[in-house]
């Protein structure tokens, strides 16, 4: 088959290079809105003068009945074709004839693929912020509901001081409240149109590419032909909160596989989110929070590898950026599936409260209060450590907690031990205690709950705002 570009060239290309610089494997998934793009562009065509209105309302009802079979499954991509936009361009001409060849006036293949990919990547990113909202929600759902739960915070993975279970998720929705906010940022970077650049000098037609910009709902154009096509920046930033927002599942799954194992069992996942062994019958293994864990390095091999194909490359389009798109896809797809399967095991948990107060209990988590509590009686703080660290020694040989020892056993270590001692040590005076911004003090914990819960109140409206603008265009 004669290529589109074949009048140059007096010989084919090896089917074997024709196979290696093909990428309608993959680059078949821009196919509605490689459509979509194309809808626009023919419109602002026949707005401008540039084809006559009924040309252009001929390609635009062609481009929506290649888009009906490709919604039925009837497309089939050749790899004779190379791209997903010669494909599309084929099916095309096959609906209205020889009109469709007037649809690729004013443009070139690198501004086209440029804007398939923005308009791909700007419907990912409203995926990403509604899929980490819903996983905030669970997260604040499970703190709402186990509110008074107690168990050890730690550091170096050794217990330090008693928190509420409440406080410890919202640090994780806090986590994914900062990728939101990345992703928000990153959507008006992504939702500029590279449309009009050309091949990369523009075109000597009379376009409108702000009209173009606006069929499409995109809020800003790229101001230079050169970077429009040669620019991968929206992809890098996106591959960059995705390897970022990875890292914060990746952490909170490390947490539930250590949480469920029988040695902390501090949480049981649901039989559905759960597999078992060939050939333990006993074992209930936390699968899906270990593949989230894995899985991470994906999305880093996809930033890594699309900084690594950018960095050298000379003004403007190079095909090396054919190579920008495989590890995107999978990244989306890495990602958006990590947030659904962490946002069913969080919703599904069974919390083992009683195991995680006995933790707390029994590793001299309040040890830092007996040392406050000398402290604020006049001993200075590091004589006062002093003294507690001798006592925790002491328990350690007796096999006793600091609230097991005697009030004559704590006065023996200071005489500013009294009576009151035993109530400063409870569990939940110590966390009650603190009240400090961002603590783990009820009241603390309240006000981060509110906070998040006006966070996702605010995600919810910016969807509701750029969400049907940017669907509506999708569906044109």
């Amino acid at each position: 088959m004669q290529k589109l570009w074949g009048g140059r060239f007096s010989a084919s290309a090896d089917s074997f290079a024709e196979a290696f610089g093909a990428s309608i494997t993959f680059d078949k998934r821009l196919a509605p809105f490689d459509i979509q793009g194309s809808v626009a562009h023919a419109t602002m065509l026949g707005r401008c003068g540039i084809v006559s209105q009924a040309e252009s309302e001929v390609i635009v009802d062609g481009l929506k009945r290649v888009r009906a079979k490709l919604e039925r499954g009837e497309i089939e991509f050749r790899l004779s074709d190379e791209d997903i936009h010669m494909n599309i361009e084929r099916y095309l001409t096959e609906e209205i004839g020889s009109v469709a060849g007037k649809l690729h006036t004013a443009r070139s293949r690198n501004d086209q693929v440029a804007t398939s990919f923005h308009l791909f990547m700007r419907s990912s990113v409203l995926d990403l912020v509604e899929a980490l909202a819903e996983v905030q929600r669970q997260l604040v759902e499970q703190a709402e509901l186990h509110g008074d739960v107690i168990l050890p915070g730690y550091t170096h993975l050794q217990r330090a001081q008693p928190v509420l279970f409440a406080h410890h998720l919202l640090a994780y929705a806090h986590m994914l409240q900062r990728d939101v906010e990345r992703a928000v940022s990153l959507f008006g970077r992504v939702n500029t149109l590279p449309l009009g650049a050309g091949a990369l000098a523009g075109t000597t037609f009379p376009i409108d590419r702000k009209l173009t910009a606006e069929l499409l709902g995109f809020t800003a154009v790229y101001e230079n032909s050169m970077d429009a096509v040669s620019d991968r920046d929206f992809v890098l930033e996106y591959l960059s909160v995705a390897s970022i927002t990875m890292m914060h599942l990746s952490r909170l799954c490390e947490e539930i596989v250590i949480w469920t194992t029988g040695e902390f069992g501090y949480i049981e996942l649901h039989d559905s989110l759960s597999t078992g062994s060939s050939m333990m019958p006993q074992k209930k293994n936390a699968d899906f929070a270990e593949l989230v864990r894995g899985k991470t390095g994906r999305v880093y091999g996809a930033l890594m590898s699309l900084l690594t194909t950018m960095k050298g490359l000379p003004l403007a389009y190079n095909k090396d950026m054919q190579e920008d798109k495989e590890g995107a896809f999978d990244a989306v797809d890495t990602l958006l599936g990590s947030l659904t399967v962490v946002a069913a095991m969080v919703r599904t948990w069974k919390v083992r409260a009683d195991a995680m107060r006995a933790s707390a209990a029994g590793g001299f988590t309040n040890a830092t209060d007996a040392a406050d509590y000398l402290a604020k009686r006049g001993m200075p703080f590091r004589e006062a450590h002093e003294v507690v660290g001798r006592l925790v020694r002491l328990c350690i040989e007796q096999k006793k907690t600091l609230l097991e020892l005697s009030l004559e056993e704590l006065k023996s270590f200071s005489s500013l031990f009294d009576d009151d001692i035993f109530e400063a040590l409870a569990l939940e005076t110590v966390v009650s205690r603190r009240t400090s911004l961002g603590g783990t003090g009820s009241e603390a914990v309240a006000v981060q709950m509110r906070s998040v819960k006006e966070f996702l109140k605010s995600s919810q409206a910016w969807m509701d705002k750029v969400g049907p603008v940017v669907r509506a265009s999708e569906g044109a």
